[in-house]
């Protein structure tokens, strides 16, 4: 199953434990393919730059660059066409809509209340982290 994940869960399945962290296991494992795309990796990039991440980032022995470059190996990189607006109230998450038509992706994961109130885009569903795990294949 091919899966694009929103940066917020993205970052929490390297930096924490939890639900999050297995589906980044799975990708891992070979069980699912995670799919990106170079505005989601430079979102990622701003977003492990804040100060507040440095600590799990050390903790974890990463650097921005190297957990960058980590998930950028892990996933898949796809070059999506634009996209007509769809969540006005944050641009950015219409980079996660275009990256998965473009992967023609079988789920949005997503923590971002924004996406997840769409519950599906062009026929993908978006789905939190846990209701993802429910949907994998059993291995």
């Amino acid at each position: 199953m091919r899966l694009v994940l929103d940066t917020n869960v993205v970052v929490a399945g390297f930096l924490w434990q939890g639900s999050p962290h297995r589906l980044v296991q799975h990708a891992l494992d070979g069980a699912i393919d995670l799919v990106t795309s170079p505005a989601l990796l430079s979102e990622l990039e701003g977003i492990l730059g804040r100060r507040k991440f440095a600590p799990r980032l050390a903790k974890q022995s990463l650097s921005l660059e190297g957990l960058v470059l980590r998930y950028g190996e892990l996933a898949k990189l796809v070059h999506p066409a634009p996209i007509a607006p769809v969540v006005l109230a944050d641009p950015d998450d219409d980079h996660v809509l275009a990256c998965a038509l473009a992967a023609r992706a079988g789920l949005i994961v997503s923590g971002d209340t924004h996406l997840l109130r769409l519950r599906e885009y062009q026929g993908i569903p978006i789905v939190t982290t846990s209701e993802a795990l429910t949907r994998l294949p059993q291995r």
